[in-house]
C-alpha cells in the first residue's frame, strides 16, 4: 500500500493510508505505529493514529521535513504486518436501557426493532478500535450493524456518565469520562477506561476488539461497588 505524506502546518505532517473505515487500513495503521514505536525517530514527539491516516508531530529544529518524510518511507517499506493473533479482544460488560440508557427505546423505535432486538444486535459483533479520542481513552469502534443507526442527538446533553454506551450514526463508542455528549446512549459499563491511578491509565488502546456482554442492574451495581 502507498502513502502519501502532507504538511499539517510547520511542526507536523499527516501520512494517509486511504480514505474509509476498513479493517485492513488499520492493520496497515498499526503495523506503521508499532514500527514508529519500535525504531523512535530523533525529533519525533508524538504520533496519533487515526481511521484512515497518522498525524505525526516533531522538532522542526531537531529534523527538517524532507528528512523525516524518507525516514517515514523507509519505516513503510520496511515495517513488519500485523496479525489477527496480535489482537487483544476486551470484554466490557453493559447494562442496556432505564436509567442507564435512555436513548434504547428511541433507536428501537427509529429502526422497527424492539429494545432487546437492539440490544441483541448491538452486543453480538466484536468491533474494532479504530482510533481514540475527543476524551481520553474514548474508543471509536468500528463494525456495528447498519440496522441499528441512529444519528445523534440534535441538542448535545450536558452530561454523560462515565461508561456510557453510545451510537453515532453508524459507529458505537463509550464514554471513559462524564462530559457534554450528543451520542444516543443505550447503556453503561461499570468498567472505568479510563483511570489517571492506573498504569496505563487508558485500558483499550487501536486495534483491540471490544465485545459487549449484556448484564443486569443489579450485577451492574455490584460490579460498581467493587470499582473495576
Amino acid at each position: 500500500m502507498s502513502i502519501k505524506i502532507q504538511p499539517v502546518g510547520d511542526m507536523g505532517l499527516r501520512i494517509g493510508f486511504g480514505e474509509r473505515i476498513d479493517p485492513e487500513i488499520n492493520r496497515e495503521i498499526r503495523s506503521f505505529v508499532n514500527e514508529l514505536e519500535r525504531h523512535p525517530i530523533p525529533g519525533v514527539v508524538e504520533w496519533v493514529p487515526t481511521y484512515g491516516a497518522v498525524m505525526v508531530y516533531y522538532q522542526p529544529y531537531r529534523i527538517r521535513y524532507r528528512e523525516l518524510c524518507q525516514q517515514l518511507e523507509a519505516i513503510e517499506e520496511n515495517r513488519v504486518p500485523v496479525t489477527e493473533e496480535d489482537t487483544r479482544v476486551v470484554e466490557l460488560p453493559v447494562v442496556y436501557g432505564g436509567e442507564y440508557g435512555p436513548d434504547l427505546g428511541r433507536v428501537a423505535e427509529k429502526n422497527g426493532l424492539s429494545p432487546q432486538e437492539v440490544i441483541q444486535i448491538h452486543s453480538d459483533p466484536a468491533y474494532r478500535v479504530y482510533m481514540l479520542g475527543f476524551v481520553p481513552g474514548f474508543p471509536y469502534l468500528g463494525g456495528m450493524s447498519e440496522r441499528i443507526a441512529t444519528l445523534r442527538l440534535k441538542d448535545p446533553r450536558p452530561r454523560i456518565p462515565a461508561g456510557s454506551v453510545g451510537i453515532a450514526g453508524s459507529q458505537t463508542g463509550v464514554y471513559p469520562l462524564e462530559t457534554p455528549g450528543g451520542w444516543r446512549i443505550i447503556g453503561r459499563t461499570p468498567v472505568r477506561l479510563y483511570d489517571p491511578d492506573r498504569n496505563p491509565p487508558v485500558l483499550l488502546r487501536a486495534g483491540d476488539l471490544v465485545r459487549f456482554r449484556p448484564i443486569s442492574g443489579e450485577t451492574y451495581r455490584e460490579m460498581e461497588v467493587e470499582g473495576l
